[in-house]
């Protein structure tokens, strides 16, 4: 048992959520840029825009049918044919356009006897073409620097003859202070969070933090447990002493004993043992620390929808709250507070956050609702 008050791990304020979020903001720095192969990238930020050559190189058909000159039709209707002053030429999807040819009409729109070529529809200039640089054009990237890259722009960019993309993937270690089943578990759902956000992780279950700070084999340290003022608390402690506690104590709920720091400009998520207080300070710092390191430009990992409270929720001014609500229609029901029972976690369909400078919501109040990792 600790004798000395200085040996005890304690929180001398619990810093404002606005001012944590500055410092990741400020402090921590996007990782070195990496090139991967295209199949290799989902989920990845874009470190440089994706740029493509143009494709087609020249106007290509869409469909089968005849190539034309839309002009030529002018008029034509099922009991009016036109007739066609230039023959017009079949060609199939994927086909180069013939000189002069600006649409490809259907096969049942040309009628075509003795030799003698009739429209029975009127085209319209570019139906069923692709123009040069339709698919791609060099002058307007496929995808943006800051983008994430999903399964759809993986095929859109294979398809543009892209081979290899540049990303910056954060790399991150979870450190894991003690053997328990419940550190254990908000280790995993945070390990495949990052891994969903395009970073990836790797689970240290040691418990050895002083050597985990030491080894500089990734970009960011997530340590879980140990953040608080038990006898075997010490996780802050070990950070101070390896690099800077940036902050120890942060206004959120749940989540109070939080601690952010830096090991020279590595930085240094503790997050505490409790599987509802490790989820809050996850998904409200570390998501906007992981957006860091990956210097994303998408501010909301996860899509919010907007739902109407149900009923009341109720907060201290000056704590920011994670609260989580289960869906009934158009609305949210608030299930719980401060702390989040395990039965709730597993009951509620997403999560709000009550801001600091707020007292609650009213019921009936539109509310953005977030889905749980």
């Amino acid at each position: 048992m600790a004798a000395a008050s200085d040996t005890i791990q304690t929180i001398a304020r619990l810093t404002p959520l606005a001012e944590v979020l500055a410092t990741v903001d400020s402090d921590v720095q996007p990782v070195t840029p990496r090139t991967l192969d295209v199949a290799a990238a989902a989920g990845r930020i874009l470190a440089a825009d994706a740029v493509a050559p143009a494709r087609p190189s020249a106007a290509m058909a869409l469909q089968d049918g005849w190539a034309l000159a839309a002009d030529d039709t002018l008029g034509a209707g099922g009991y009016a044919p036109v007739l066609l002053v230039h023959s017009p030429q079949r060609v199939e999807a994927g086909q180069p356009m013939p000189a002069g040819a600006d649409s490809v009409a259907p096969l049942d729109a040309v009628k075509i006897t003795a030799g003698r070529a009739e429209a029975l529809v009127t085209v319209n200039p570019g139906v069923g073409v692709l123009p040069a640089g339709g698919d791609s054009d060099p002058g307007i990237p496929l995808r943006r620097a800051g983008e994430r890259l999903r399964l759809t722009d993986l095929a859109a960019l294979a398809c543009a003859g892209l081979a290899r993309v540049t990303v910056r993937e954060p790399g991150l270690t979870i450190v894991v202070a003690r053997v328990d089943r419940i550190i254990a578990a908000a280790a995993s759902v945070v390990a495949r969070d990052i891994e969903r956000q395009g970073g990836t992780v790797r689970i240290d279950n040691s418990g050895a933090l002083d050597r985990a700070l030491r080894n500089n084999n990734s970009n960011a340290v997530v340590i879980i447990g140990g953040t608080g003022s038990g006898r075997n608390d010490a996780s802050a402690q070990t950070l101070a002493r390896a690099g800077r506690l940036a902050v120890h104590g942060m206004a959120l709920t749940p989540g109070e004993t939080a601690a952010l720091g830096f090991v020279e400009l590595r930085p240094v998520l503790l997050l505490p043992g409790r599987l509802d207080a490790a989820l809050s300070v996850w998904l409200v710092v570390g998501r906007r620390m992981l957006e860091r390191l990956a210097a994303s430009k998408m501010k909301d990992s996860e899509p919010a929808e907007s739902l109407t409270l149900a009923r009341k929720v109720s907060s201290t001014v000056g704590l920011a709250e994670v609260v989580p609500v289960r869906r009934k229609g158009d609305t949210a029901e608030p299930l719980a507070t401060k702390y989040l029972p395990l039965s709730v976690l597993a009951r509620s369909d997403g999560w709000i956050l009550v801001p600091a400078d707020s007292e609650g919501y009213a019921a009936g109040a539109q509310v953005q609702v977030r889905p749980w990792p």
